[in-house]
């Protein structure tokens, strides 16, 4: 079994692959702070019920909730389209005289939150890794 068929090691993994490219339209925004009339770019947020909808438009039949007890809840998702990572034009306070929004404190600002949460995301990966190794050794080692 792939570590990344485990619905958390695989929404962590999509997570991450969206900061990675965030990242890169951010470091694009910077290289290009001093070209005549260009506009910055940014990719629509990342949320969480986007992932879900993909996830569950990619497995057969309707996504469940397990139902171990009859007295649990039923619960069923709706699997809209899933969402497509892309870039998006934005709308920067500052416009410069040659044409170019891009507003070099607000990427920084940008760049920041989005190593934080890669941080974040790689440290919640390597903790769930490591209840995994854990999980999996002999009693007593």
């Amino acid at each position: 079994m792939d570590i990344t068929e485990i619905p958390l090691f695989a929404m962590l993994k999509s997570r991450m692959g969206y900061l990675t490219e965030r990242q890169r339209v951010i470091a694009q925004n910077v290289a290009n702070a001093d070209t005549p009339n260009y506009l910055p770019q940014d990719l629509k947020p990342y949320s969480f019920q986007s992932h879900m909808a993909a996830a569950a438009a990619s497995q057969p039949g309707p996504m469940s909730v397990a139902v171990t007890n009859p007295m649990h809840i039923a619960h069923t998702a709706t699997s809209p389209n899933p969402p497509k990572v892309k870039s998006r034009k934005s709308q920067d306070t500052e416009t410069t005289l040659d044409g170019n929004s891009v507003v070099l404190e607000d990427e920084m600002l940008k760049l920041t939150d989005t190593r934080m949460n890669y941080d974040a995301a790689v440290s919640f990966y390597q903790k769930s890794l490591n209840l995994l190794k854990m999980a999996a050794k002999p009693p007593g080692r």
